[in-house]
């Protein structure tokens, strides 16, 4: 049996602005710096065999503070396939949960205001839709998890971004008949993490394929609580606690973000 642990990277200097930001490469925010070293200090003594990181910044920085905090420095490697799902032309543009009444989708991009898409199958033009997301994550499954299923006692950690991260699990429960599949992993808060067991059912060949996929944790974040009294330190001229938390919940893998804020989510 092996274990993998996803963590969502910290906040980015995008995370703020409520742009579509998937492959818009920002850089860790003040905050999201001190995000990355609490859960990198709060996993220091988890036994990391292999790390992986998606290559933009926020994820790479992350996976990093996390790789360091590794006393016997384990295999470091970056996949481009572990990276958010592109926005395409929505990307940088003003972002969007719903159509206000009275306009349309087409009346706000003509304005550079994107909206939520209503279906996995939709994309903005030049970008990804959530099934192709699907695609890549299963592939970034192959080739980050898949090669270690059959090792004993391994654990590997894989940095990315919370939509990401939602369809990278989805993609390992779909390898696993039995799972279940109506129990939401997602809405990721900053460098909140989730951990899956796997192995291969029954002494089963590799050659089958089908795993026992469990998972044991879901958003783990209590490294966060030591940060709550500097949230406002740090962000001082952003848009409502509600319209922040709505952006948090959504880049995290949540499509219905209309889920309450609190201290320590933010």
């Amino acid at each position: 049996m092996i274990t993998v642990t996803f963590i969502r990277h910290g906040e980015s200097e995008d995370n703020t602005k409520h742009i579509w930001a998937g492959w818009k490469d920002a850089p860790l925010s003040e905050l999201g710096q001190k995000q990355a070293q609490a859960v990198a200090k709060s996993l220091a003594t988890t036994k990391f065999d292999y790390v992986y990181a998606s290559p933009l910044l926020r994820a790479f920085a992350t996976g990093k503070a996390i790789h360091e905090s590794q006393s016997h420095n384990p295999p470091f490697a970056v996949n481009p396939k572990l990276r958010e799902q592109h926005f395409g032309h929505a990307e940088s543009n003003a972002w969007a949960l719903r159509i206000p009444e009275g306009q349309t989708a087409d009346s706000l991009m003509a304005n550079n205001i994107y909206p939520v898409l209503p279906t996995r199958a939709d994309r903005f033009p030049e970008g990804e839709s959530l099934e192709d997301l699907a695609r890549r994550a299963e592939e970034a499954i192959a080739e980050c998890v898949m090669p270690h299923v059959g090792e004993t006692g391994v654990h590997v950690a894989i940095a990315s971004h919370g939509l990401c991260i939602s369809e990278l699990i989805a993609a390992l429960l779909r390898l696993d008949p039995e799972s279940r599949r109506d129990v939401s992993y997602t809405g990721l808060l900053n460098t909140a993490w989730t951990r899956v067991t796997v192995c291969w059912k029954n002494d089963r060949s590799k050659d089958s394929a089908v795993l026992r996929v469990h998972v044991t944790d879901v958003n783990q974040c209590e490294h966060l609580a030591s940060l709550a009294s500097h949230i406002w330190n740090f962000r001082v001229d952003t848009s409502p606690v509600a319209k922040y938390n709505e952006a948090r919940a959504f880049f995290g893998g949540k499509l219905d973000a209309n889920i309450p804020a609190t201290t320590a989510e933010i």
